[in-house]
C-alpha cells in the first residue's frame, strides 16, 4: 500500500503551491484570452467585420457610438501526470522507483485537486494506460486505488506512448512526465517536441545505487526489462565512467528541455518527498 502521510505536508505549502499552480503554469485562472465567455472585462470600439451580435445597443442609445462588450474565457489548468511503469521502475531499495514515483503523481494530483482543477494520472510501459482528466476526491481516490493495484513490470515503448497521449490533450496543459528517462536522447526529445506548446516536467527517479553507483567488486547485474544477465567487476574507474557517462546522459536531457521551454529534475528515491516538491513547485 502506499503511505500517503506526505500529503499533510504538503498542506503547509498550500498558498504557494496554488499560487504557483495557477500564475506560473497557466496565468491566472480567468485568463486575458478575450473570447465570448461569462465574465465581463470591457468595452472596445467596433470595428467592421466583428460580430455585431456583440454590439451593446443600450451603450448606443446612451452614447451614439457602437461598442462591443468584451468577456474573460474562463480556462482551467488541466495536470497531466504520465508515469513510466516499465519493469525498470520495480527497482529499489528500500523504496522501489515505482513507489516513489507513485507517491510523485499522487501528490501533484492532490495539489490540483486542492486547486480545483481537473487532473489525471495515466502509465505506460509497453502500452499506455489512458484516463480522463477530472476534478474532486473521487479522482483522487480513483487514482490510489489504481496505483495500489499497478505493478511495474514490461518494457518501455516511451516514444510511441508519448506520441498516443498527446493527441488526448486538448488546451494548454501542465505535463508531468514521471520515468527513470534511461533511454535515448533522440526518443526523450521527439517527445518533448509534441508538447512544446505545453508546461511540461520531466522528473527523473533514479535509487540510489543508479545515481551513485556505491557498489564495487564482482557483481552480477540483471536488465530489468530484457532480462539479460551480465557479470563484471566494477573498479573505481568503471565507477568514475559511469558516473560521467550519467551525468552527461542528463546535460543532454537539460539542453534538450532548454530546446523545448521544458524543466527537468532528477531525485533518488531516498530524496524526501517535500524537497522534492519544494523544488519543483514553489521554487519554480
Amino acid at each position: 500500500m502506499i503511505d500517503l502521510s506526505f500529503l499533510k505536508v504538503l498542506d503547509r505549502f498550500s498558498l504557494i503551491v496554488n499560487k504557483h499552480l495557477t500564475s506560473n503554469y497557466v496565468g491566472e485562472r480567468r485568463t486575458a484570452f478575450l473570447g465570448r465567455g461569462l465574465v465581463f472585462r470591457d468595452y472596445s470600439t467596433y470595428a467592421p467585420g466583428e460580430d455585431y451580435r456583440m454590439i451593446d445597443w443600450k451603450v448606443y442609445a446612451r452614447t451614439d457610438r457602437l461598442m462591443i462588450k468584451k468577456h474573460e474565457e474562463e480556462r482551467n489548468l488541466t495536470v497531466h501526470i504520465i508515469a513510466d511503469f516499465s519493469a525498470s521502475m520495480n527497482f529499489g531499495d528500500p523504496v522501489k522507483k515505482s513507489d516513489y514515483t507513485a507517491m510523485l503523481g499522487i501528490g501533484f494530483a492532490y495539489l490540483a485537486m486542492k486547486n480545483n482543477e481537473r487532473f489525471v494520472m495515466s502509465t505506460f510501459a509497453e502500452k499506455l494506460e489512458l484516463f480522463k482528466p477530472k476534478k474532486g476526491r473521487k479522482q483522487l481516490a480513483a487514482i490510489v486505488d489504481y496505483l495500489n493495484e499497478k505493478k511495474a513490470k514490461g518494457v518501455t515503448n516511451f516514444e510511441e506512448s508519448l506520441g498516443r497521449y498527446k493527441k488526448m490533450i486538448g488546451s494548454r496543459s501542465l505535463v508531468i512526465i514521471v520515468s527513470d528517462f534511461l533511454y535515448d536522447v533522440n526518443e526523450i526529445k521527439s517527445a518533448l517536441l509534441r508538447f512544446k506548446n505545453h508546461d511540461v516536467r520531466l522528473i527523473q527517479v533514479l535509487d540510489k545505487s543508479e545515481k551513485e553507483l556505491d557498489v564495487e567488486g564482482e557483481v552480477k547485474l540483471k536488465d530489468s526489462e530484457s532480462g539479460t544477465m551480465l557479470r563484471t567487476y566494477i573498479s573505481p574507474y568503471l565507477k568514475k565512467k559511469y558516473l560521467n557517462l550519467l551525468e552527461v546522459h542528463n546535460a543532454m536531457i537539460r539542453h534538450a528541455c532548454l530546446e523545448t521551454n521544458a524543466h527537468f529534475y532528477s531525485y533518488a528515491t531516498d530524496t524526501p518527498l517535500f524537497d522534492a516538491f519544494y523544488e519543483i513547485v514553489a521554487k519554480t
